[in-house]
């Protein structure tokens, strides 16, 4: 039954505080970012002479990648380990092995594909509607608000 018991412990005298790391803050801004995919490590099709080319999948996800608000913490080693990750996306898309796609969520993962995988990393992408906005520019015969009520109180 609730209400029974002693009062609790005031956290302050606490021995493990549990603090937790501070929030990663990211703001979505719609740079593109790190490499394009790599041409001709596909191989070379054997009807036609010329580079396999990207599933057009692959290339989609690659570029959401590009354009996401985590990429802007990528280094290259990331890089590196996220063009590996799409060899593997690659495959399950065009061959439909889809056995890769267990270990493609998991590498995905480690970068905050998903809500849950950015709370465990701490990540926060800001929601676009919370960011500054901007002054909108008079045009025209449109006097500015200043200026009117200047005129209006005297």
């Amino acid at each position: 039954m609730a209400g029974r018991g002693p009062a609790p412990k005031d956290p302050a005298k606490r021995r493990r505080r549990n603090a937790s790391e501070p929030e990663t803050v990211l703001h979505p801004d719609d740079e593109l970012r790190g490499p394009e995919l790599p041409e001709g490590v596909l191989g070379v099709d054997e009807d036609s002479g010329q580079f396999v080319e990207w599933h057009p999948r692959t290339v989609a996800w690659w570029n959401s990648w590009r354009s996401s608000p985590q990429a802007q913490t990528f280094v290259d080693t990331d890089w590196d380990f996220l063009i590996d990750t799409a060899l593997m996306h690659h495959t399950m898309w065009a061959k439909g092995r889809w056995e890769f796609a267990s270990e493609v969520r998991l590498r995905a993962a480690k970068f905050g594909a998903t809500p849950e995988d950015r709370a465990r990393l701490k990540l926060k992408v800001d929601d676009p509607a919370n960011a500054p906005q901007r002054p909108v520019q008079a045009s025209g015969n449109v006097s500015d608000i200043n200026s009117r009520r200047a005129r209006l109180t005297g």
